[in-house]
């Protein structure tokens, strides 16, 4: 799972150690984090959209921060991996990213996004994931902060593609 804007220049802060024990409170077994910046990993038969409300109510309850989460199964964050339709970001994966959308953007907002251009900066958006190869770097890219999920009406958390192949292989372990 996901967490959007957790641990960010000081704000929203959720220790590892806290969201590892709400997510046991929860009921959900094998946890584990990743980084800091808000990235888990549970075991649950529980629906993705489920697990997403319920892990934000509780962080809500507990921590009084309202957080949006975004969930993907192991096969979702393979099928990620195989998507990737920009190879170059493999040679420098933290200038690749991939923005993790709560739902499916509809169509009409895709189609004028996708009319526009953030040249050199790259982008491919792929059902409820947006892929985005900032060969500048991240810190110098064009596109503005939050410009996914203001422009397509939708939640985006983004992770930088070392981060999704980590999460790929801790997930592994739990499919």
């Amino acid at each position: 799972m996901l967490l959007r804007g957790v641990n960010l220049a000081g704000h929203r802060r959720i220790a590892m150690a806290d969201l590892r024990e709400l997510l046991e409170g929860l009921g959900y077994a094998d946890v584990k984090t990743h980084l800091q910046g808000g990235n888990a990993v549970v075991t649950t038969a529980a629906k993705a959209d489920a697990v997403a409300r319920k892990v934000s109510a509780q962080i809500a309850e507990s921590l009084g921060l309202d957080v949006d989460v975004t969930v993907r199964t192991h096969a979702e964050l393979t099928a990620v991996v195989k998507r990737n339709p920009f190879k170059q970001g493999l040679k420098d994966p933290a200038k690749f990213l991939v923005s993790f959308l709560a739902s499916k953007p509809h169509a009409k907002l895709v189609t004028a996004v996708e009319s526009e251009s953030f040249a050199p900066d790259k982008f491919w958006v792929d059902g409820r994931e947006v892929y985005m190869w900032c060969p500048n770097g991240v810190g110098r890219a064009k596109l503005p902060k939050d410009f996914f999920a203001k422009r397509l009406a939708v939640s985006a958390t983004a992770r930088n593609w070392n981060t999704v192949s980590k999460l790929v292989e801790l997930t592994a372990a739990y499919s």
